[in-house]
């Protein structure tokens, strides 16, 4: 998932390397299967021919793609797994950026939205509407992929404490023990504040890392899949929710949807608990059902 993923066990735990690699190989499971950067995956197959017939799918896979189609309703499209087609426009795919004709910009479009994909859950399959529907999960993989060894952890092992996190910006307390988890600056050269993890996932979403620039403009990898455009306004967004697939998805979200439009969200859910940094603000953060997570240093 082109990150690095830890675990964090309390001290003593018994057989932890052992229980680690066996951790380690439900990722490299997932990722064989939910990949779009492999053609043998499940999804790349899906993305390929689901739209000629329905494609039945394995349970787990099924699940997550319902709770996609949940959560982009949620935020009013704000979340949309189906954004491959603008990430190729945009050429993030490959990492190599470049501005898309309005044309391309069009043709993308008309393949995005989840009202294309069609989920039969008495048969666990999944239909394409339009030719050129492409799925990608990159804005909830990593999350998912923490619930998935979570649970493995609990299941098999009865582990009753754990943190887990993939490349720090998706990350998953299990149990009691209270985890404090630092929040840094998008910029990297400050500490934002701490947040504190009791079974509870956080993740965070920015566009520091993956940008390009053009013709003195930059452009981040976080796409509107309501404009087709790359998400302005928001300097970083952080999503505290009660499974890590769902944190992942809402910082996607919220960083896409804006001050305002979060604020309206979380006052509907109030599980959920966010931080947002103003693109136009340095250092001073938005705390939306903070419930007591997060500490600011300023």
């Amino acid at each position: 998932m082109a990150t690095v993923f830890e675990l964090v066990f309390p001290w003593a735990t018994p057989h932890a390397d052992r229980i680690a690699a066996d951790a380690f190989d439900v990722i490299d499971r997932l990722e064989s299967q939910l990949t779009v950067y492999r053609d043998t995956s499940e999804v790349s197959r899906l993305n390929r021919i689901a739209h000629q017939a329905p494609v039945p799918v394995e349970n787990n896979l099924f699940e997550l793609l319902q709770l996609c189609q949940h959560l982009s309703q949620q935020t009013g499209g704000a979340f949309d797994i189906t954004s491959g087609p603008l990430i190729k426009a945009w050429g993030f795919y490959r990492r190599q950026g470049r501005v898309p004709s309005d044309a391309e910009l069009a043709a993308a479009m008309a393949c995005v939205g989840m009202d294309k994909v069609v989920l039969d859950e008495p048969r666990t399959s999944v239909r394409f509407t339009h030719p050129g529907v492409e799925i990608n999960l990159g804005s909830i993989g990593k999350g998912y992929a923490l619930d998935r060894v979570g649970a493995y952890l609990r299941d098999k092992y009865q582990i009753e404490n754990v943190l887990l996190h993939g490349g720090t910006s998706s990350v998953l307390a299990i149990g009691d023990r209270a985890w404090p988890v630092g929040v840094r600056h998008p910029n990297g050269s400050e500490r934002l504040g701490t947040l504190v993890l009791r079974d509870r996932a956080m993740a965070s979403s920015g566009a520091t890392f993956q940008h390009f620039e053009s013709e003195g403009r930059k452009f981040g990898h976080l796409l509107d899949p309501r404009t087709g455009q790359p998400a302005t306004g928001v300097a970083l967004a952080v999503a505290l929710a009660p499974t890590a697939a769902e944190a992942d998805a809402l910082a996607t979200a919220f960083f896409v949807m804006g001050i305002e439009e979060t604020r309206t969200y979380c006052e509907q859910h109030p599980d959920v608990a966010v931080l947002v940094l103003s693109g136009h603000s340095s250092t001073t953060p938005w705390l939306f059902n903070d419930m007591g997570h997060f500490t600011t240093d300023n």
